[in-house]
């Protein structure tokens, strides 16, 4: 292709609101056009990356054995009801009124409607295993869309979805869908980790996301370097660091603390390690009647040691959160406590309150918490002698770099990952809740087991920009690139010899099914070496008559300091070569 025959559009500077590299870059490069909050139109340069990506995925995924099939934008609320998602989702689901006043939603995703084709279709356990994807347009009614296409509203995901008669069948699929996802992000040249993730709002049994790793991610992985262990810290496990509980050595003193209502202030102010301190947090759930009103208020108290942090995950998974909780009002804390937040402990409470240990702290002795009065902490509090022991203990904070593995084979490190394809297996989660049964060997109906996958189409370009850029712009890699190779004649209309080389290197890369492009827009050199450096093409030839009177021509690759001299005769062999490589 040429590009006076294309759409090259370059920006020397990115609008104001672009926040991220990869927003920048793509708004520069002319990849994407802001229409609307988290609304982008794919410019031709970035819809060549999103078709690059698709067809990797549909190669995989059809390797695999899932079969594409395509379901609508817009769904029937009656499923999502029946599913229980319609209101649970939250108000990210888009919903809406046709003019006959029916609802709608825009999908985020397509669980129900899948669900629904295969109780509709897979009836015998003849017809299983079956795994179905799509390519399609998803809505979620982000609060705060930012960052470009990898926080945006409307966006293009794969989402496919396993049906089995049986959890063992299941599992099997689900590791099917794992390699093949392995597989995919392996072609598309980034550095990725796949990690054991929280089910969140889709539910099921097990789940790993398959993060691209890039400093701005949102996302925190621990991983254990002389290990396979990775997880998100969401789910990742906080073992015990005391490993048994020491005999007390203190007596239980109430100690002034005036004006120190943190754990660093209070820890300082008694020159002991932050690790002796307990921070106390205070949730609460309820129950309520049809009226809304509030029958049944139960306040925890959360306890973690002062230099850790509450997991909220981790927390609603514990027995008498999983219903839901929310932190509790200061009315409600000065009820329970008799005190403000900033001095709270377990010990002379005014009211009953449950608490919750973490591990860790279910394993100190002689650890200092607040007294439940404005100014005072108690120092050398143990359990047992001085209070009860906990009500629950639960892993319930975030690990830091340095804990231990879970696994026993080393420490765990940080790091930080964009969430770019997550594998769920769900078990009968939608099918029990929509009726979706086949028929056993028996005649007898059996709910069918469901796994689900979903890759970010649209989200790779940004996460592969963020781990891929420079000074210069994108670096893209060859196999999402919008074109691998970019000839940059020099003089291009000036000189007849420049030219014919030119187009005779373009038809010839073409004909061996090189995805090239010749830029004959007659830029400056400096100008349109800018360009796609910015854009990020991976592989340049410079075609100049000062070179051809020598012979050769230069060749540069995107990451190299400099260019390389190449026989002109041999400057498609060398091609193939790197492309090879």
């Amino acid at each position: 292709m040429k590009a006076s025959q294309f759409f090259v559009s370059t920006l020397k500077e990115a609008p104001a609101d672009a926040e991220v590299v990869s927003h920048r870059l793509m708004m520069r490069a002319g990849l994407i056009k802001r229409l609307g909050a988290g609304i982008y139109s794919y410019m031709p340069m970035g819809l060549r990356v999103i078709r690059k990506v698709e067809a990797i995925i549909r190669e995989e995924m059809n390797r695999a054995g899932a079969v594409e099939l395509l379901m609508p934008v817009v769904q029937p609320a009656e499923l999502w009801m029946e599913s229980g998602r319609f209101q649970e989702y939250g108000p990210e689901l888009m919903r809406v009124k046709d003019r006959h006043e029916r609802d709608f939603i825009i999908q985020p995703t397509s669980e129900e409607v899948i669900t629904d084709i295969a109780r509709q279709e897979l009836r015998s356990y003849k017809q299983l295993p079956k795994n179905f994807y799509h390519i399609q347009t998803k809505f979620r009614d982000e609060r705060r869309p930012r960052f470009g296409l990898m926080r945006g509203r409307e966006f293009t995901m794969k989402d496919a979805y396993s049906f089995d008669r049986d959890l063992p069948s299941a599992q099997k699929s689900y590791d099917a869908m794992y390699k093949a996802y392995g597989a995919i992000f392996d072609r598309f040249g980034l550095t990725y980790r796949a990690v054991a993730a929280d089910t969140g709002a889709i539910g099921g049994d097990a789940s790993h996301e398959f993060q691209v790793i890039a400093a701005t991610g949102e996302d925190a992985i621990a991983y254990c370097p002389a290990s396979d262990y990775a997880a998100n810290v969401e789910l990742a496990e906080g073992v015990a660091l005391v490993a048994s509980r020491a005999a007390s050595h203190e007596a239980m003193i109430k100690t002034p603390t005036p004006g120190k209502s943190t754990c660093e202030d209070v820890a300082a102010l008694l020159k002991l390690p932050l690790q002796r301190t307990i921070k106390s947090l205070v949730l609460a759930t309820e129950e309520k009647n049809e009226a809304g009103d509030i029958v049944k208020l139960q306040i925890c108290l959360l306890l973690v040691r002062g230099d850790h942090s509450l997991n909220e995950v981790k927390t609603g998974k514990v027995e008498g959160l999983k219903k839901g909780w929310r932190f509790a009002t200061v009315p409600e804390i000065v009820d329970h406590f008799g005190t403000p937040p900033g001095y709270l402990g377990p010990i002379g409470t005014k009211k009953p309150v449950k608490i919750v240990a973490d591990r860790t702290v279910a394993n100190m002795s002689d650890f200092v918490c607040g007294a439940n009065e404005v100014d005072f902490h108690l120092t050398g509090v143990n359990w047992g002698r001085d209070l009860p022991e906990p009500d629950v203990i639960a892993d319930i904070r975030n690990v830091v770099e340095g804990d231990p593995s879970p696994d026993g084979k080393g420490v765990l490190a940080i790091q930080r990952g964009i969430e770019v394809g997550h594998v769920f297996l769900l078990g009968t989660k939608y099918s029990a809740a929509m009726s979706a049964n086949f028929l056993d060997e028996t005649g007898k109906p059996q709910p069918l087991i469901m796994g689900c996958y979903g890759i970010g189409v649209t989200r790779i370009l940004g996460a592969a920009i963020e781990q891929n850029h420079d000074e210069r712009g994108i670096i893209w890699p060859d196999t999402l690139a919008p074109f691998t190779v970019v000839i940059c004649p020099i003089g291009y209309e000036r000189s007849d010899v420049v030219r014919q080389q030119a187009d005779a290197l373009h038809a010839q890369l073409a004909q061996l099914g090189i995805d090239v492009l010749l830029d004959d827009r007659g830029e400056r050199p400096g100008a349109m070496f800018a360009d796609w450096e910015l854009i990020g093409v991976p592989h340049r030839v410079i075609i100049s008559d000062r070179g051809l009177k020598e012979g050769q021509v230069e060749y540069q690759g995107r990451r190299d300091a400099a260019a390389t001299a190449v026989p002109v005769s041999g400057v498609a062999d060398f091609l193939k070569a790197r492309l090879a490589a």
